[in-house]
């Protein structure tokens, strides 16, 4: 039967109740918790972990007993309740596992098991006997994601679907693959850190650009309440090179340790190294640098880190990161409990950036008492605490204010 139009005003806006999850960085990515009939979608590099931590979600959701449905196209039996041993004992509820890979059959044990969540892992490997294409193809990935769609909004079913991801770090199949879903989650981080970050790059019931942080264990992944002091454990206050950037990542601040180090040339041409930040965005402050300070760096070899593998990418850090490569080009640390935050533009301007307030109120929190920020973000009308605000307009003054 069809549905009938309805007129907006008919509509109600009762949303139903979002199901907490218990897991706080999960629900803080999401939104705020589970949306009923919503298909999440999670895609990450191989072994980063999106297998161990929607098998917490479940373990999560099977303590509020509900009736959770895991299917795994890539693992047996066996090899899931392995894992969930490892990351705990198992709660009142129960966990229902299939190692299935047809469309079909999951569906005919979704209409027998009546389950509350299901979790699909993965949507590459789960393939309809009503197409000939092989599992992972195109169309099979268009298919399968469309008929789970349809599972979660005709039974109020949320859905939570795995994706692997390509050489360049995107999900594979179709772009329209993104476009179906109702939330599309990245599980980023390095394997040589501890850390791991879900980011929310679409969602249709909450903020995008959303940021959940982990710290991966023996026991799986435990949530990150203060990432700050995660990001700043190892810095050491007198280093020369080392600046503090808050950075937003969705709605929060973080602090970040930005490192540099500036050698001159060994050889014919100078080097430039860059992990964790925009390598062209160095290059162009590099040359606005020397421009418009008179600093010769153009002919140095110039690396710069951000710390922990931590990505940064918003232009308020660029006050920060030219204040490192300055304090290693001459050798003298910065004050210490000094954050900076600003844009610099091509004529030396420091613009103005967003959330500052935040920013700064994430600053005192943690104990640093100097921010040096955008002339044009003051004044500061709601108070930031005992931080002292040193407000900066061009860079052509950035080397009397830092030493």
């Amino acid at each position: 039967m069809s549905a009938k139009p309805l007129r907006l005003s008919e509509i109600s806006t009762s949303d139903a109740p979002r199901i907490v999850t218990g897991n706080t960085e999960f629900d803080r990515v999401l939104g705020g918790g589970v949306v009923p009939g919503s298909l999440v979608l999670l895609g990450g590099e191989p072994g980063i972990g999106k297998s161990t931590l929607l098998l917490q979600i479940a373990q999560e959701l099977q303590k509020k007993e509900r009736r959770v449905l895991y299917v795994s196209g890539e693992e047996s039996a066996a090899q899931i309740k392995m894992r969930a041993d490892r990351l705990g004992p198992p709660a009142a509820g129960e966990i229902y596992v299939l190692p299935e890979s047809s469309l079909e059959a999951i569906l005919g044990a979704v209409g027998q098991l009546h389950p509350t969540d299901l979790v699909v892992d993965s949507v590459q490997t789960t393939f309809s006997e009503a197409l000939d294409s092989t599992p992972g193809s195109i169309s099979q990935v268009r298919h399968v994601a469309g008929q789970l769609l349809n599972l979660a909004k005709t039974e109020n079913l949320p859905v939570f679907l795995i994706g692997h991801v390509t050489k360049d770090g995107s999900i594979a199949g179709p772009k329209a693959l993104e476009h179906i879903v109702d939330t599309v989650l990245y599980f980023e981080g390095e394997r040589h850190h501890n850390h791991r970050i879900v980011r929310a790059v679409k969602n249709r019931f909450g903020a995008a650009n959303e940021v959940g942080i982990f710290e991966m264990t023996a026991h799986g992944l435990i949530p990150v309440d203060n990432p700050s002091d995660l990001f700043l454990r190892e810095r050491e206050e007198s280093a020369p090179g080392s600046a503090v950037v808050c950075a937003m990542e969705g709605t929060r601040p973080i602090l970040a340790e930005i490192q540099a180090l500036v050698l001159p040339v060994q050889y014919g041409t100078a080097r430039r190294t860059a992990t964790g930040c925009d390598y062209n965005r160095i290059s162009v402050l590099v040359a606005m640098l020397q421009k418009r300070m008179d600093i010769p760096v153009m002919g140095c070899d110039i690396y710069v880190s951000a710390a922990g593998g931590l990505q940064i990418g918003e232009p308020a850090a660029d006050l920060a990161l030219l204040a490192a490569i300055l304090s290693s080009f001459r050798n003298r640390a910065l004050p210490p409990n000094t954050v900076l935050i600003g844009e610099l533009g091509l004529s030396g301007e420091v613009r103005p950036v967003s959330q500052v307030q935040v920013r700064v109120r994430e600053a005192t929190a943690m104990g640093f008492s100097r921010c040096v920020l955008p002339a044009g973000n003051l004044p500061l009308h709601d108070g930031p605490g005992s931080a002292e605000l040193i407000p900066l307009r061009n860079v052509q003054d950035l080397s009397d204010v830092i030493f």
